[in-house]
């Protein structure tokens, strides 16, 4: 089996769209979440998400690209490239027949859905005739692999909310049962457009909250439903040895990944699938819950997840760990949330260094869990998790290891 390590990261959020601008927002704990700026929100009754701004377009893409991509593939090709630019790897140190690419996406082009339907009322040619790769979920996985040449394991995820950190699991193991030498992993996401707004708020997920400072604040007995966000996080996993050969930068090591569905309710949790995907992910990482330093949790300040994440968190992890939920500030980017959140994992342990889980006063009635509240800490972070739950049950959770030879 091979040891599978960490070699770039590319990220492009509410916080941030460089390394070092997401890092300063983690460590700040000041919130991306602002107004929605894309279209007029009030008949929907949401007024805040967590757009990505000042996006760098022009750093990576041609006019002509933004006819060919939706916003949601713009977003993963730029976290790809980001990503592969800090890992080094080129055709002349790697093979790019074993370098493999899944990408996730919840939604996929939701926007192109939008728009076209709108067209088709006034007659079925008016949809253009890229509505369909524009709109497909894997289209993430397929202009990333487009626009580095990786030819090796390909495929997208698309499990929710948990499908960014599905991704880098299902790449973690590709590289450690020796299917590949490295894999671009990561997730995908924009759907803050209309349809996905009013889908979200009539299924009363979203809070109603204006106030950005507030809007998110897991764990917090006053939690009112997610904030949307949108972006890309990217993840280049390598095997150690091939890592090594190449003379590569290692940030960190990923030693285990719990895999489960509640198979409970279309879109609640029961709380069993996330507490058997800790176990699963901490029986391969070969450590216990007291060994868990740091966990980014799923967090999304709603009821339904905060109540059994909690809940799971004390009974497979216990309460010394630290705690925080980063989508208070990058908010809830779907099927990009897992990727993210990977990204802000690696960060922190590169960082020795907890962020806050932003927003929240005082948690819930009966949560012991060690939640870090007000401002981020200094921590010594030898092993983190970072997991993802979505809509149909999926539970994935990812153990990350601070890098020793």
């Amino acid at each position: 089996m091979n040891r599978v390590v960490i070699t770039g990261y590319g990220v492009t959020s509410a916080i941030g769209n460089t390394p070092e601008e997401f890092w300063n927002g983690l460590k700040s704990g000041k919130t991306g979440i602002g107004p929605i700026t894309r279209f007029d929100a009030e008949a929907t009754g949401i007024s805040v998400a967590a757009e990505v701004k000042d996006f760098p377009f022009e750093k990576h893409f041609e006019k002509k690209d933004a006819r060919r991509m939706d916003t949601f593939s713009l977003y993963a090709v730029y976290a790809a490239l980001e990503a592969m630019e800090m890992s080094g790897i080129t055709p002349e140190n790697t093979n790019y027949d074993r370098l493999g690419c899944i990408m996730a996406s919840g939604i996929g082009g939701l926007e192109q859905t939008q728009k076209n339907s709108q067209a088709l009322l006034k007659g079925p040619r008016k949809v253009t005739s890229l509505y369909v790769p524009l709109a497909i979920a894997n289209m993430a996985t397929g202009n990333v692999a487009l626009r580095t040449g990786a030819r090796g394991v390909s495929r997208a995820e698309v499990t929710a909310c948990a499908a960014g950190a599905n991704s880098i699991g299902s790449a973690f193991r590709e590289i450690k049962h020796g299917y590949a030498d490295a894999i671009i992993a990561g997730g995908a996401e924009a759907a803050i457009c209309e349809l996905g707004i009013a889908g979200f708020a009539n299924l009363t997920a979203l809070t109603k909250e204006a106030d950005p400072s507030i809007a998110c604040r897991p764990f917090d007995k006053d939690r009112s439903g997610f904030v949307m966000g949108e972006g890309a996080g990217v993840l280049i996993l390598e095997s150690l040895e091939h890592a090594q050969a190449r003379g590569a930068n290692i940030l960190a090591e990923i030693v285990g990944y719990g895999n489960t569905n509640d198979a409970y309710h279309m879109t609640t949790p029961s709380g069993v699938g996330a507490e058997n995907a800790m176990k699963l992910a901490l029986e391969e990482a070969g450590i216990t819950g007291a060994d868990v330093d740091y966990i980014n949790a799923h967090g999304t300040s709603t009821h339904a997840n905060e109540e059994t994440e909690a809940k799971a968190i004390h009974n497979v992890i216990g309460d010394k760990a630290l705690v925080s939920s980063t989508k208070a500030l990058h908010g809830h980017a779907l099927g990009a949330t897992g990727a993210i959140e990977a990204v802000a994992t690696v960060q922190a342990i590169l960082n020795q260094f907890a962020p806050v889980n932003a927003g929240t006063k005082e948690l819930d009635e009966g949560m012991t869990i060690n939640v870090v509240l007000g401002q981020g800490q200094d921590a010594e972070i030898n092993y983190a998790l970072s997991q993802d739950f979505g809509f149909g049950g999926h539970n994935a959770v990812l153990a990350f290891k601070k890098f020793t030879d």
